[in-house]
């Protein structure tokens, strides 16, 4: 066992929400067609707001929600897929904005996977002689959507959320873990392509920002791999999946989530989701369901909880922690 706490955790998400109805003011769609497919009703969507003051306003919420100091912080990990940039990464925005002075930052970039594999990294770093840490996923999707491509425009939205991790004597952190990638299936899921335009090339051309999704690929890969790493977790840790006491995936589609639920026979109330109220937020999305959780008292110390996260790269992951 890689022993930690979770101290504290919390999550942010803009004002401004956007329902399906709002959507079908200016795309051919409805709340009839995207609700029932993926669960989603409404999304919340930046005016001003950048990646870094996502990431930046959850790591205030953890520092006054803890009652530690910047400067007590090892290091910051931000898993996100967008970026405000690709120098500065967002941590070291964040850790600029927060005068961590004494922590080191990077950004991990596995998109909807991204909480799983931060909170990964954090536990290895924690093992050593580290000794508290933020985790932090922040995205806002948004500048990566084509709003005019209603396949994938209905799904997607922007947030963060994160956990303060601290080594600990107790027996508690992570049990086991089972982290993949399938990179030869990595055209199923795009965004924001760099293309080669340097002035020696002879053809200059511009980027391509948005998101490119096979859909059906996507949700056979999530429904076939997301049993498949939960399952290889479990087994490390000597666990049944009766023995978890509440699931926790990444919030990408309803139908997905329950057919794992199904898969593994357990019942749905194991598997919250709130997809309904956010879309996918990809790295952001795991700790804002565990951020709803932890303040309702229905995730708490003492149990065992499964994470498990799937999407772009192709990646998936799942940890099994003894909260």
């Amino acid at each position: 066992m890689e022993q930690f706490t979770i101290v504290e955790s919390a999550h942010t998400v803009p004002q401004r929400v956007v329902t399906n109805d709002e959507l079908a003011t200016f795309m051919d769609t409805s709340d009839d067609w995207i609700y029932p497919r993926t669960g989603i009703h409404q999304r919340h969507i930046v005016d001003n707001e950048n990646t870094s003051d996502l990431a930046t306003s959850v790591a205030n919420k953890l520092l006054l929600k803890s009652g530690i100091t910047a400067e007590q912080l090892d290091f910051i990990i931000v898993g996100t897929m967008s970026p405000d940039n690709l120098t500065p990464s967002v941590a070291q925005q964040v850790q600029g904005n927060i005068g961590a002075v004494n922590a080191f930052a990077w950004d991990l970039s596995a998109a909807c996977s991204g909480f799983v594999y931060t909170i990964s990294m954090a536990s290895a770093l924690l093992a050593t002689k580290y000794q508290r840490g933020l985790v932090i996923g922040a995205e806002v999707l948004s500048k990566l959507v084509d709003w005019e491509d209603r396949s994938t425009a209905v799904l997607f939205g922007d947030g963060a959320s994160g956990v303060l991790l601290e080594k600990t004597p107790e027996q508690v952190g992570l049990l086991a873990e089972s982290l993949k990638t399938y990179g030869a299936q990595s055209e199923f899921l795009t965004a924001g392509h760099q293309r080669n335009s340097n002035h020696f090339t002879g053809e200059l051309s511009s980027a391509d920002p948005y998101f490119h999704m096979n859909g059906r690929e996507v949700y056979n890969f999530a429904t076939r791999q997301v049993p498949a790493v939960l399952s290889e977790a479990l087994e490390k840790a000597d666990l049944t999946a009766d023995d978890i006491d509440v699931y926790l995936l990444h919030q990408a589609n309803a139908r997905i989530i329950a057919s794992i639920a199904k898969r593994f026979g357990q019942p749905i109330e194991k598997f919250p989701i709130n997809v309904v109220n956010y879309g996918n937020t990809s790295a952001a999305s795991i700790g804002i369901l565990l951020d709803e959780l932890r303040q309702e008292g229905v995730v708490h110390a003492g149990q065992k909880v499964a994470l498990a996260g799937f999407g772009g790269g192709l990646t998936a992951g799942a940890l099994i922690i003894q909260l």
